[in-house]
């Protein structure tokens, strides 16, 4: 056996090896079944990053983390967030060689302590928490492996007394990757709006920003070829991209050359402020969930990234069944160029779900919503990406003894879930219930909060059967008469992944 047939050996196993990211397969002989049935295996590593919180001197931000329980990992792994400053000093595993982590598992550690941690996880199973104040919290680095893999879900839940954007803003850290959608952004006088970049790895990423309007592209001048140094982030100010004042933008981020996460935060003068997370990818059809039954104002943003016009037929999924909202029963979306239409008050006290599907042919499509409650200079702003069914399973964090929702809609046939809440953060038992939804409704269910709970816990969907089911929390936490509030959205956590069994077949590397 040559050299080159060694090396292709070599290479072949390290591909292997690595299951969270990819699936081996090989030709099958004419007459043979080297390819198996594919078996479902936990991931061995996720990567999460999250933005700088807040400039204000008033925010008060929360982290929290949490792993569900997942049969065949293991009893070895961590997860820890730190701080990017602290990764770029970091050695193997994120452990800093100049002070030891310190700290018993599952306490949190001042942001940019020397040595700490945000947070680190103790056990699957529980959250954890960790907390920053004021300004100058920097941007977060976090790894997974072993146990704490699967489902590692971790959210920023920040409190602003004051001031633009002033309210609860909410946004879970985000996997790094390549591409990102995010309608509803905007570069108007009222609006402040920043695109946060984090790069986890070693080496720098080469960015590029594009802003579409009312009217098509937007025309930017430092938006090609952003560099974001390794371990670090950087907000970008929207409005210091183009002279161009617009209320409706879609922005889209993509990468050149390595990876980075990426939120929109939008601050608004006077109503408020919450992050903006990315769009799910392009699609014909797309949903958009958990619309709070108490929404004063709901705008609904698209646009198409090709080059065809999309007809949409707008249809929301409430209680009792779907429902064409009056005077919107389709949107025309024009190409490379962003729609936006005001629903009004569309709820009528009561909790739905936008579910956007093709007039005639399909045209891929991104799209959000801002949703707007209470009333005159007491208003606050949340906003709802179209995104991912919940799958096999789904995670929320940060959920509270008061002042949360959670939303779940089958859209397209029933469906039953299992809704589990974890223990608490500080004590308490975890909870199970089943549930079944309706097709074309969307039911804001009575959650199993935890017997004995102390803390925040954690709220997992599994789907048990039916069709596909979307979900959404909405978390509220008024101050001052003012309605503060952040909605999440739970698309499949994608903990697990297909590995095929596969025959060694040597004859595939001979030359």
């Amino acid at each position: 056996m040559n050299r080159t047939t060694l090396s292709l050996i070599t290479g072949v196993t390290a591909l292997a090896a690595v299951t969270g990211f990819a699936a081996l397969t090989t030709p099958d002989a004419p007459g043979t079944d080297t390819a198996k049935t594919a078996a479902e295996l936990p991931v061995e590593r996720t990567s999460l990053v999250c933005p700088a919180p807040s400039t204000s001197d008033l925010a008060e931000t929360t982290y929290t983390s949490f792993t569900p329980a997942t049969k065949g990992t293991g009893s070895e792994g961590k997860a820890e967030l730190r701080s990017a400053a602290q990764q770029s000093g970091a050695g193997a595993g994120g452990e800093d060689k100049k002070a030891d982590g310190g700290g018993k598992a599952g306490e949190a550690g001042k942001t940019g302590e020397a040595g700490k941690p945000v947070l680190k996880a103790e056990e699957p199973g529980a959250p954890v928490t960790g907390e920053a104040s004021g300004a100058d919290s920097p941007a977060l680095i976090g790894t997974a492996d072993g146990k704490f893999a699967p489902g590692w879900t971790v959210q920023e839940t920040t409190e602003v007394a004051a001031g633009s954007g002033r309210g609860l803003q909410g946004v879970n850290c985000t996997a790094p990757d390549t591409e990102f959608w995010f309608p509803g952004a905007s570069t108007a006088a009222d609006r402040t709006d920043y695109v946060h970049l984090t790069n986890p790895d070693d080496s720098a990423a080469v960015v590029d920003i594009e802003l579409y309007g009312k009217d098509g592209v937007l025309e930017t001048t430092v938006g090609e070829g952003i560099t974001v140094q390794p371990h670090s982030g950087e907000p970008i100010l929207l409005s210091t991209l183009t002279r161009e004042k617009q209320d409706n933008v879609t922005v889209h981020v993509s990468v050149r050359s390595g990876r980075v996460g990426a939120s929109v935060q939008a601050l608004d003068d006077k109503l408020g402020g919450d992050w903006l997370a990315a769009a799910a990818d392009p699609a014909g059809s797309l949903v958009l969930p958990g619309i709070p039954k108490d929404a004063k104002a709901v705008r609904l943003i698209a646009f198409t990234p090709g080059d065809a016009d999309a007809d949409l037929k707008v249809r929301l999924a409430s209680p009792s069944g779907a429902i064409t909202p009056a005077g919107h029963e389709t949107l025309h979306v024009k190409a490379g160029m962003t729609s936006a239409v005001d629903l009004g008050d569309v709820m009528r006290g009561e909790p739905g779900s936008l579910v956007l599907t093709p007039s005639e042919r399909s045209v891929p499509v991104v799209a959000a919503l801002r949703v707007v409650r209470g009333q005159g200079a007491k208003q606050e702003t949340a906003f709802i990406p179209a995104t991912r069914p919940v799958g096999t399973r789904a995670t929320v964090v940060d959920n509270r003894a008061k002042g949360t929702t959670l939303s779940v809609a089958a859209p397209f046939r029933s469906a039953e879930v299992k809704v589990t809440a974890s223990a608490g953060s500080d004590g308490g038992t975890a909870a199970s219930k089943t549930y079944t939804i309706k097709s074309g409704t969307t039911q804001d269910v009575e959650v199993p909060v935890p017997s004995g709970l102390k803390g925040t816990y954690a709220l997992t969907v599994e789907s048990v059967s039916g069709g596909p089911v979307y979900a959404a929390r909405t978390l509220a936490v008024s101050a001052e008469g003012v309605p503060g509030f952040t909605v999440q959205t739970l698309p499949d956590d994608r903990g697990m992944v297909a590995v095929p069994e596969a025959d060694e077949d040597l004859a595939v590397l001979q030359e």
